[in-house]
């Protein structure tokens, strides 16, 4: 592999994928990953914004959205699993344990079923915390590419965060 290839993505046709497959993607928990997250839903629970409030809930301090780690598997299946191409039908999720700045969370995704006539595939999806905890379980449907697709690898805009207004 040359250094042009690590500025590509590549994903994985339907024919690719196999029962059992899966890949993986890992992603540490920052402070501003919640600012930036409530920023663009417009979710400002004080569970995630306010240490103070959060302090004094079951979870003893700030959370992350539950949707920000859901989105973790949404980048793992457009990105990478079964990546660019890939349209996503359906997610079933099941919340298990909040997530902390500083957790570290690796999402994991396993082909369990395929519908040949319409490239569907069902994905296991499972998001564990760095202590083998499972945060967030789930089942995914997508349409899988037909075609494979090699693009250059797209940097993600930067955000610059400021306070709201008081």
């Amino acid at each position: 592999m040359n250094s042009h290839d690590l500025d590509l993505i590549e994903n994985l046709t339907y024919d690719e994928l196999q029962l059992g497959q899966q890949q993986t993607l890992i992603r540490r928990l920052q402070a501003d990953d919640i600012l930036a997250f409530a920023a663009v839903s417009g979710d400002t629970n004080p569970a995630h914004l306010d240490p103070d409030y959060a302090s004094h809930t079951p979870f003893h301090g700030v959370i992350a959205h539950g949707m920000w780690a859901a989105s973790l598997i949404s980048a793992l299946l457009g990105t990478r699993f079964p990546g660019a191409g890939t349209i996503y039908l359906h997610q079933d999720l099941h919340f298990l344990r909040p997530v902390h700045v500083g957790d570290t969370l690796t999402v994991t995704a396993t082909v369990v079923a395929k519908e040949e006539g319409k490239r569907s595939v069902e994905l296991d999806c499972r998001v564990i915390n760095q202590h083998g905890e499972a945060v967030l379980t789930g089942m995914a449907r997508v349409l899988a590419p037909a075609e494979k697709l090699r693009h250059r690898r797209i940097a993600p805009h930067r955000i610059q965060l400021l306070p709201g207004a008081s």
